[in-house]
């Protein structure tokens, strides 16, 4: 274990040093410049070169946002990127209190636009329409991420945050709990999309674009103490529903319309052992869900989950290279402190992923192709955040950690 940690400070401070110039960083969203900017905050209590890293990948990343047009509503979009990085990596920093200026407008860009995406839910609803789409709800485009940066703001004291927050814990609570013969985060097939969907419809599992997002965002907010009405009731729900289809001991990416009114599982193919759908990722949020509800069952269901991977080299896991979205990087932040074996497992894959000849050291791959990405969730950023903790290198205590925009904390 020590062998691995070495192995894993060393990585993730080489890739950290190969991003320290934003120059050729070409997005200023969490895939890029606001993502790098939180690995050198995170990593500002080892040198102060990473702080003053910091600080040029946001001002770059602001200038670009300014300069290339808003696309997306969610927290992985430029504008609500960089809001994000802002509010997560300024506090890790020798001194938070120097970003203030900009980490509060951040929090009230981010909390007018959780109040914007309420009103639409709500407009929606009030047409007679009672299912959304994934930018309705989930951690990737929707509410469930928003919201969960807005707990991290107003956990870190900014309590302009508040409404912006509250608004989403009800838009959530509300899908979750409306009474209907689907779930509420089932989505119509949508047939100008037939390669999308099952003809049936679907409602998805996992924790980027499925239930276990929303579920980990509300179970993280009732347990830091900010819930609303039919909240605990949400997180039940949610998290029975999640533990009443999980099949073979995993998690298929959705459950089909025809699986809901047979009530018989006929799981479809897809990624089985990722933090974006599968195991990791949903046994995470049921952990969540056991803490906020103090269930011995949902904290069972999450530790059988995530130690199923334990029985498996991580070479046969359905996890693909090393980054966080769906590979091993991602595995890895969902079992820290959770599952000692796939812990070790998973920061062994993502060290023997470093390749000191692509220009971020630990490239992408995918479809049995390697791909030379910055960024977050899909890049070297994310896979060097993730093996600074395991490594625990250092950095102070803050209201919520990094992770949180994956909804592991």
């Amino acid at each position: 274990m020590t062998s691995i940690r070495t192995a894993a400070a060393r990585v993730a401070l080489a890739t950290a040093e190969r991003l320290l110039d934003p120059d050729g960083i070409s997005e200023p969203s969490l895939e890029g410049l606001a993502g790098t900017a939180l690995l050198h905050a995170r990593l500002s209590a080892v040198d102060p070169v990473f702080a003053q890293a910091a600080d040029q990948h946001w001002a770059a990343a602001a200038l670009q946002a300014r300069q290339i047009p808003a696309t997306g509503t969610g927290i992985y979009s430029s504008t609500a990127g960089l809001a994000a990085s802002l509010i997560l990596g300024s506090q890790y920093l020798p001194d938070p209190s120097r970003l203030a200026p900009a980490t509060g407008q951040a929090v009230r860009w981010l909390t007018r636009h959780a109040l914007q995406l309420a009103a639409a839910d709500q407009d929606r609803r009030g047409a007679g329409r009672p299912f959304s789409s994934w930018a309705g709800y989930d951690l990737i485009s929707g509410p469930a991420g928003i919201g969960r940066v807005l707990l991290a703001a107003c956990l870190a004291g900014h309590h302009a945050a508040e409404p912006g927050l509250n608004a989403m814990l009800t838009t959530l609570t509300v899908m979750i709990t409306s009474p209907a013969r689907r779930p509420g985060w089932w989505i119509p097939a949508q047939p100008e999309q037939p390669t999308r969907l099952h003809p049936s419809g679907e409602a998805a599992t996992g924790m980027a674009h499925g239930i276990a997002g929303p579920l980990a965002f509300l179970a993280a907010g009732h347990e830091a103490g900010y819930s609303t009405d039919g909240q605990a009731a949400a997180i039940r729900t949610a998290a029975a529903w999640l533990v009443r289809w999980r099949t073979g001991g995993c998690w298929p990416p959705a459950i089909t319309g025809d699986e809901l009114a047979s009530g018989i599982p006929d799981p479809m193919p897809g990624r089985r052992d990722a933090w974006c759908y599968g195991a990791p990722g949903i046994s995470a949020a049921l952990a969540l869900a056991s803490r906020a509800l103090d269930d011995d069952a949902l904290a069972r269901a999450s530790q059988e989950a995530i130690a199923s991977l334990a029985s498996r080299p991580a070479s046969t896991w359905d996890a693909d290279g090393p980054a966080l979205c769906h590979g091993h990087a991602g595995v890895l932040q969902c079992a820290a402190g959770r599952q000692p074996e796939v812990t070790s497992s998973a920061a062994s894959a993502v060290t023997t992923a470093f390749d000191a000849t692509h220009p971020f050291t630990i490239p992408h791959t995918g479809h049995d192709a390697a791909e030379d990405r910055p960024g977050f969730l899909t890049g070297a950023a994310g896979a060097a955040l993730a093996l600074a903790d395991h490594a625990r290198l250092p950095s102070p205590a803050v209201p919520a950690r990094w992770d949180c925009v994956l909804l592991l904390s």
